[in-house]
């Protein structure tokens, strides 16, 4: 037997409980990327890694804003419906889940963009640089 079927996959309901409720919590880099290039984007992009990433490079139209700068007073400007998807460097890093935690205590709509930087570049999509940073 092996250390996959050691114990046993949850029943089909509970599957498909858990694999549904996931599109609730989280997006890809597909879909942020779509909905950025089509001008269907009805949230705001976070990325938490924190000023100096940032500035190396990040999501086109993503805000700078670290995770543990999410504050009330940061999120006060944006209606309390606001949708917020958060990033972070990739599946290795739980930036974004911090940020998700943050921003939820704050009573805010949040979905997590699953794979980060790491994963908007394994899609092949660019990121944004400043002039400086780019040369």
């Amino acid at each position: 037997m092996s250390h996959v079927s050691a114990i046993a996959a949850a029943p089909s309901a509970a599957a498909l409980a858990h694999f549904e409720a996931q599109f609730g919590f989280e997006t890809d880099c597909w879909d942020v990327h779509h909905a950025i290039s089509n001008g269907q984007q009805d949230f705001v992009l976070l990325d938490v890694r924190g000023t100096e990433k940032y500035a190396a490079g990040h999501v086109p139209g993503a805000l700078d804003l670290a995770h543990g700068k999410i504050i009330g007073s940061k999120m006060a400007p944006y209606p309390a419906d606001t949708l917020f998807v958060v990033y972070c460097a990739g599946p290795h890093c739980n930036g974004a889940a911090r940020a998700a935690v943050r921003l939820a205590r704050l009573g805010r709509p949040v979905k997590l963009m699953t794979g980060g930087i790491t994963g908007w570049l394994d899609e092949g999509f660019t990121l944004e640089r400043p002039a400086a940073a780019s040369a």
